[in-house]
């Protein structure tokens, strides 16, 4: 397995791999990896085989936080994740700093954006609000550099890869965009970098974003007819304020292939919701008539 911290040895390498005819996968994330992430890169293997190349990228884009967010002390272990890189099976780590990334010497100088405008305003982009600008313009970047066939992402990340295939879609960029199942510990809790802030009692109290799911899951099974989303949500909200340490964000019930809101809500809706837990931020989402995933 194979470091790379240059944008230009990154693309010399994609291309001298295309010239071969290998396909490519791409990984992104931002780093201090779990058994989730992990899950994505061994998908990625299957789906180019062994003559094709696994690359899985750790940046923490700093265009995707606001000025008021954790990027200072987002996790990072580049050590601990390129060990996990080498056990799963990655042929490169890229791992670029942000010089390479945004060469004008600081992103908030950098001035050329891609943004896409309508899956991204409701939910993650009204919470906020230049988050996916963020998002979009380094998985751009990110696809220029690594030319991959196909790109994997988590389904806990629901609107994200929404928003990317449609950019992928409206961009033309060839790309397949694959989307995994949540990794989940034993509780239900989905596998996040950010679980690493939790106090114990916190990470007890977290599981309620599991558990409104799975309370949405069972109202909309138990109902005869579609549910006014206000009621819903009322009920979620209840359930996830009784936790001493949680504080809602927001709580969002839509058509899962258009993102649109929805007035009434029934299995085929979904849901996705943000809760504070403290002072960590956490997101998860579900399709009303999923088994547990």
């Amino acid at each position: 397995m194979r470091i790379v911290v240059s944008v230009k040895d990154m693309q010399r390498r994609a291309q001298a791999w295309k010239r071969e005819g290998r396909r490519i996968a791409l990984v992104p994330t931002m780093g201090y990896l779990h058994r989730g992430h992990m899950s994505l890169a061994l998908r990625a293997r299957r789906r180019v085989g062994r003559d094709g190349m696994v690359v899985l990228s750790i940046y923490v884009n700093p265009t995707q936080f606001a000025p008021t967010e954790d990027l200072a002390k987002y996790p990072r272990d580049l050590e601990r994740d390129c060990k996990l890189c080498r056990e799963a099976g990655v042929d490169v780590v890229f791992a670029p700093t942000n010089p390479e990334m945004y060469p004008s010497g600081a992103a908030r100088d950098y001035s050329t954006y891609v943004v896409e405008e309508q899956l991204s305003q409701s939910m993650e982009g009204a919470s906020r609000p230049t988050h996916f600008r963020g998002v979009t313009t380094v998985v751009a970047k990110l696809f220029n550099l690594v030319l991959p066939n196909l790109a994997v992402f988590g389904s806990k990340d629901f609107q994200q890869a929404a928003v990317v295939k449609r950019m992928c879609a409206d961009l033309n960029f060839p790309v397949e965009i694959v989307v995994s199942p949540t990794v989940r510990e034993t509780d239900g809790m989905a596998m996040s970098s950010r679980n690493k802030f939790l106090s114990p009692e916190e990470r007890n109290q977290a599981t309620v974003l599991w558990r409104a799911i799975e309370l949405a899951r069972q109202l909309v099974r138990d109902t005869p007819s579609p549910i006014p989303a206000g009621r819903l949500v009322q009920r979620l909200q209840a359930l996830i304020e009784s936790e001493p340490a949680a504080r809602l964000d927001y709580v969002a019930f839509f058509d899962p292939n258009t993102l649109e809101p929805l007035k009434r809500v029934g299995p085929g809706g979904h849901l996705a919701l943000a809760v504070y837990i403290g002072r960590t931020r956490l997101i998860d989402n579900g399709g009303l008539a999923d088994a547990p995933g």
